[in-house]
């Protein structure tokens, strides 16, 4: 990796991208979102904390070496579906019953909106399910960040389930347009026919 020129305790953006192993946009979306911690030089350039990369990275490979993650299968023409839950129990069983629809899809598991980014860093999601209620970065932080990158994250679909009512949701900001909600306990059905309802208009557009 390269070192800065100026400070070996701080990093570039393109430094920290290299050192997380993520995309150059992904971190400019953590440090606009807050999960990196920066500054701006008099230049007008970015800088990072080394000390708050090597943090990310112990928490990301702390999450990652817990249940809740599941590898992808590798299959590029697969359907991704991407499942956000900090509930352990929870995420494994959304996990194992939308594996049992048997429909040719690719399914992934992030504990918070930390691990949901990183991942996304290296493979964005045709469908994102998220719950709201998260340590760390929560649901409508990760939304909000995504949403704001346009095209980049624009044919996500995004779905949210959550225990919040109408009206705590909308006092905490609302969520951007277009996003669906259902509320816990999980819908499986509904969830399953929005799966197959997008897998078709897929093979009808194919």
């Amino acid at each position: 990796m390269r070192k800065s020129a100026t400070n070996d305790d701080v990093l570039s953006t393109r430094e920290a991208a290299e050192r997380l192993g993520v995309a150059l946009r992904t971190v400019q979306l953590w440090v606009e979102s807050g999960v990196l911690p920066a500054w701006k030089t008099a230049g007008g350039h970015r800088r990072i904390s080394r000390t708050a990369v090597e943090r990310l990275i112990e928490e990301r490979r702390n999450a990652l070496a817990g249940e809740g993650r599941t590898e992808p299968e590798g299959d590029g023409s697969l359907f991704k579906v991407m499942v956000v839950e900090d509930e352990p129990q929870l995420l494994q069983l959304l996990i194992m019953v939308i594996k049992g629809w048997e429909l040719p899809l690719e399914v992934s598991g992030a504990r918070d909106g930390f691990d949901a980014l990183l991942q996304m860093g290296r493979s964005c999601p045709d469908l994102l399910i998220t719950d709201l209620n998260m340590p760390g970065m929560d649901g409508f932080k990760m939304i909000a960040s995504l949403r704001a990158q346009g095209p980049a994250f624009g044919a996500m679909d995004i779905v949210v389930v959550t225990a919040l009512s109408e009206s705590e949701i909308a006092q905490r900001g609302g969520l951007p347009e277009g996003v669906r909600v259902f509320h816990k306990p999980v819908p499986y059905d509904h969830i399953e026919q929005l799966v197959r309802d997008r897998l078709g208009g897929l093979a009808a557009a194919a």
